[in-house]
């Protein structure tokens, strides 16, 4: 099983903790309207997560440069990445993206109903030691314009997720509060939402946060639930990075 402890400071020798975060970052617009990604790049570097989840971003687009952003920040923090595309965008492309630093068995994008713009969610299966039978991360970002759209992404979503026997966490702007109809359909299938430790708990806008929108959101595990809590950053992009801390039991070797 895997199991989960939130606000480790250590863990047992058996155990392992993994850290996983979400961070809607705007293509690397500040809120001083400063495209930065080494910016933005700091910031991802203070979370220190191994698993990240990232909405809004450029892949070769003229607003930012034409940089890939998710390679480029990759490179930055020497993190494998993988690249969703929502759309062509401005000569190039604009999705979401993931970075692991453990080698990604396999990158999906998941279609989904179309809102405002074209939407996926983009799942990486990774191998983290302690949980040899793999686990999934689903970066997602829904439609901001419409309660309707996002709960027909929800529905989407899992049923594309409903096959996967291993731990799956959901992490990314779900552009919704947790009291939501399209946040009640996860909670109504089981998955587990985390709450914010640490007394912030909304996300938007980052510099006077009124909403909490941005979540991690867990199936398929054992044990504590642990909470999440808010990066207090509040000029590198328009929302606030999150971040969780999970605790893995290592399996026993199997000696036959």
């Amino acid at each position: 099983p895997l199991l989960l402890c939130g606000g480790c400071l250590s863990a047992p020798a058996e155990q392992q903790t993994i850290a996983v975060a979400s961070y809607n970052i705007k293509h690397g617009r500040g809120m001083d309207n400063r495209v930065d990604l080494a910016r933005t790049a700091g910031v991802l570097k203070a979370l220190d997560a191994d698993l990240v989840a990232l909405q809004e971003v450029d892949n070769a687009c003229r607003r930012s440069g034409r940089i890939d952003e998710a390679a480029a920040l990759g490179r930055l923090l020497g993190m494998p990445h993988a690249f969703g595309k929502f759309m062509d965008f401005q000569g190039g492309a604009y999705g979401m993206a993931i970075l692991s630093k453990y080698p990604v068995d396999r990158a999906i994008t998941h279609r989904l109903p179309d809102g405002a713009e074209p939407r996926c969610a983009l799942e990486v299966i990774v191998r983290p030691p302690g949980a040899p039978a793999g686990m999934s991360f689903v970066c997602i970002h829904n439609d901001w314009t419409d309660e309707a759209i996002r709960g027909r992404q929800v529905r989407a979503l899992l049923a594309a997720l409903a096959p996967r026997k291993h731990p799956v966490i959901l992490a990314g702007d779900f552009n919704a509060p947790r009291s939501s109809a399209s946040m009640r359909l996860l909670a109504a299938a089981g998955w587990t939402i985390l709450e914010k430790s640490g007394g912030e708990k909304n996300t938007f806008p980052a510099d006077k946060p009124r909403k909490e929108i941005d979540f991690i959101v867990l199936r398929g595990f054992g044990g504590r639930t642990p909470a999440c809590r808010v990066h207090a950053e509040t000029a590198a992009s328009d929302h606030r990075p999150i971040i969780a801390v999970l605790t893995l039991e290592k399996q026993a070797p199997d000696n036959k």
